[in-house]
């Protein structure tokens, strides 16, 4: 029963000295930064900007009496325009998430 209690101290001793070398180990490399920078965040805060522009460029249209339709919801600003402005923006964010700033 001693011998094996001893085995057993033996290797929780020898996993806990595994388990502090990988520690640290992973203390010393540099790629363990976060790999959004303060750029990539000012980036991505302005493509929220532009997709917020886009969803305002298409609001409006409304008539002033809800029984009459109104074709102000068909004007190149609400059709055209803002989905293009929404999609630059989407496109923008998506640029700002893989640019790497060194």
């Amino acid at each position: 029963m001693l011998l094996i209690l001893k085995k057993l101290f033996l290797q929780l001793k020898l996993i806990s000295t595994k388990i502090a070398v990988m520690n640290k180990n992973t203390e010393n490399k540099e790629d363990a930064r976060f790999p959004l920078t303060n750029k990539n965040f000012l980036m991505l805060a302005i493509g929220f900007v532009i997709v917020v522009i886009g969803f305002i460029l298409m609001t409006g249209g409304k008539s002033p009496d809800p029984s009459i339709f109104s074709d102000k919801i068909f004007s190149f600003r609400r059709i055209v325009l803002a989905p293009i402005v929404i999609v630059g923006g989407f496109m923008f964010e998506i640029y700002a998430i893989m640019k790497k700033f060194d």
